[in-house]
């Protein structure tokens, strides 16, 4: 069994990732650690040297060499490439992991590490968040409102599936 998280930088995707595999005893993979580690180069040096597309077309490559019985954090805008979307939805179970753009912000707005965020105004982020958020409810097998504590997420999510 595969499980993707998918959904916004900052809705949780990383630690509730950690913590639902931890529960369902599988392995955790982090899409854009997997993609730092591969490259041998951090992601914002990868948008500098590249570009965007090129890290897209990255997620797309490296999504197929997930482990079996894993839980991965998507990046944010994973899903939104279509071939990455469908290698994640014939090869697992996609979940999206639904927070408000507030909590979203609140947790990426001084992140060096997330250049989409960092490098652009509270306006042109919001933009960026409501583009993407009908594209990760269609996208998704699975829907979870990812607000409360971590355990009440992970427990939503062992219901759902």
């Amino acid at each position: 069994m595969r499980i993707y998280l998918c959904g916004f930088m900052g809705c949780g995707k990383s630690r509730i990732g950690k913590k639902l595999a931890a529960a369902l005893e599988m392995e955790f993979v982090d899409l854009d650690s997997y993609i730092v580690e591969n490259e041998k180069m951090t992601i914002p040096e990868i948008f500098e040297k590249y570009g965007e597309p090129h890290f897209r077309l990255l997620e797309a490559k490296y999504i197929g060499e997930m482990p079996d019985n894993s839980v991965t954090a998507l990046g944010g805008g994973a899903i939104i490439n279509e071939n990455t979307a469908d290698t994640a939805r014939k090869s697992g179970t996609v979940i999206f992991l639904d927070a408000d753009f507030e909590t979203c912000y609140g947790r990426i707005k001084n992140d060096k590490n997330r250049p989409l965020a960092y490098n652009n105004p509270k306006e042109t982020v919001k933009e960026l968040f409501d583009k993407r958020y009908p594209v990760y409810s269609e996208r998704s097998d699975i829907i979870i409102k990812a607000a409360g504590t971590p355990a009440a997420i992970v427990e939503a999510i062992k219901k759902k599936i």
